[in-house]
């Protein structure tokens, strides 16, 4: 597997950036982990919006699916320029109905709503779920394929059954809105501190920390989280691509 970080910025991207959105590839599979704002104008430096295989949301927040309508656009008009293409599914979760029937556009794309309680694969990904403690119902991915592990956290505070659910991953996208010495509980999002320790205890083997806040040094939070891991940190850059 090989994560390629598109967008990073919590809540809205700061100055020619993008908020959230990641491109998991593994054998000639695209798959887009939600599509915020500025997604598309960046994935286009590492891959066609045409090239994409399937997407799939954590939850419906807009900094997570505001680049959804300019994605249906580009392949409407790529495929009126001579594209061929299959109908892209998007994967979201049906528990916002009007959200969700937006996922479906024309033949270009269809909503295809996960059960948060089963596996889903798609294409050569198994992935699971686990909800999130946020202001809306939300999603954490664990995705595996050919024994490889990626837990991509979507958004929410920490909570203890996060530490089974991450247990062994190879790689934590963890996301990480807040300093150490404030309290993301209410909001629905982790601290620096808290992330570090969700990595230590599920014994992960790297963590990557996203969703990151617009003020203050943004290197102290692997500083912050260095303090409770004792493993590989990194913080989400434009393009950072890991591979597992």
């Amino acid at each position: 597997m090989k994560l390629t970080v598109i967008g990073f910025w919590g809540g809205y991207p700061k100055k020619n950036g993008a908020s959230s959105g990641y491109l998991l590839e593994h054998n000639d599979f695209n798959l887009l982990l939600d599509c915020g704002s500025g997604i598309l104008a960046k994935l286009q430096n590492v891959l066609q919006p045409e090239e994409l295989d399937a997407v799939i949301l954590s939850h419906y927040h807009p900094d997570h699916i505001a680049d959804i309508g300019v994605l249906q656009h580009a392949r409407l008009i790529q495929g009126l320029l001579g594209k061929k293409m299959d109908t892209l599914p998007i994967y979201g979760h049906h528990y916002d109905q009007s959200e969700f029937t937006k996922l479906t556009y024309k033949e270009i794309t269809k909503g295809v709503p996960f059960d948060p309680a089963a596996s889903l694969a798609v294409g050569p990904f198994k992935i699971t779920f686990l909800k999130t403690d946020h202001p809306v119902p939300c999603y954490a991915m664990r995705i595996e394929a050919d024994g490889k592990v990626l837990i991509y956290t979507g958004d929410g505070s920490y909570k203890n059954e996060l530490i089974a659910f991450c247990k062994n991953a190879d790689l934590l996208l963890c996301e990480c809105n807040f300093y150490g010495n404030q309290n993301g509980k209410q909001a629905g999002h982790m601290t620096s501190l808290e992330t570090g320790e969700l990595a230590q205890k599920a014994v992960v083997k790297q963590l990557c920390l996203t969703h990151l806040p617009h003020y203050g040094n943004t290197q102290e939070l692997v500083n912050e989280a260095s303090g409770k891991y004792t493993g590989i940190i990194k913080l989400a850059e434009e393009f950072l691509a890991i591979s597992l």
